[in-house]
């Protein structure tokens, strides 16, 4: 990436605004994606695995889990952003099937035009919203992990933030797989109440997964809620708490009632 430029930028019809993909001054092979003027997404291309943003790292541990380590797995994506969690996927499970979804086309050209994914990785794009992406997919096609990182606030778009989206969502998953939601809040985590409920309603059992602050609904910031079509095993609660980042909570279970409607 040598001669990529310091910064460069791109407009984005759909929302009006330009994407802009720079070099992180701070980590060698780190890129920084900012839309709007407000940072989006982080990369290092150098090494997939170093996750900057502590949310994207919560995601990133649930997908460990989900099936045995280094074994490939089929991810579904929607809101594809830097790819940031594509190209993690690729790098601790070669060989992963993979599908992305995202609103915004020049964007995605702009983001595997200057920050190239890894050699190997097999990657399907679609352009358009998340729920009308779900219907378009290969009939019969099951993902392991379904990933929707679009929420941000109370302005989540409605036909997304609802449990009749995840059914639809969770029809897609194999037997195993699971449904992985961020939600991005303000103070009193409405968004996040609202949807641990409505989630709670598609899939088996539900846990809430941050740093542990942000449970007293104090604080803005991002809620992890994981959907699974079993219990939801003990054992996540304490290997997700391990691995932080730090300090990390778990809520799952009688647990998660506090965050329920």
């Amino acid at each position: 990436m040598a001669d990529t430029p310091a910064a460069v930028s791109r407009f984005l019809r759909t929302t009006g605004q330009h994407a802009t993909i720079e070099p992180d001054q701070f980590t060698e092979g780190g890129f920084v994606l900012s839309i709007g003027g407000a940072e989006q997404s982080h990369v290092n291309l150098a090494d997939p695995t170093d996750i900057f943003y502590e949310y994207l790292r919560r995601i990133g541990h649930v997908v460990d889990l989900a099936a045995p380590w280094g074994e490939p797995v089929t991810a579904l994506h929607l809101g594809a952003g830097a790819l940031t969690l594509a190209r993690y996927v690729q790098a601790t499970r070669p060989g992963s099937e993979q599908y992305a979804v995202e609103l915004e086309r020049e964007l995605l050209d702009f983001v595997l035009d200057r920050l190239p994914l890894p050699d190997g990785t097999r990657l399907h794009t679609l352009i358009g919203d998340a729920r009308d992406a779900l219907a378009e997919l290969p009939p019969g096609l099951r993902f392991d992990v379904v990933i929707l990182d679009i929420f941000s606030g109370p302005e989540a778009p409605a036909h997304l933030a609802c449990t009749e989206f995840y059914r639809e969502a969770a029809a897609k998953l194999t037997p195993r797989g699971v449904l992985i939601v961020n939600v991005g809040d303000e103070p009193g985590l409405t968004l996040v109440r609202s949807q641990a409920a409505a989630l709670r309603r598609a899939m088996a059992d539900v846990s809430a997964f941050a740093e542990a602050g942000m449970f007293s609904g104090r604080y803005p910031g991002n809620i992890i809620l994981t959907g699974t079509q079993g219990p939801w095993p003990e054992a996540w609660t304490a290997a997700l708490t391990a691995r932080g980042p730090h300090p990390a909570k778990v809520l799952a279970g009688v647990g998660l009632d506090e965050l329920s409607d």
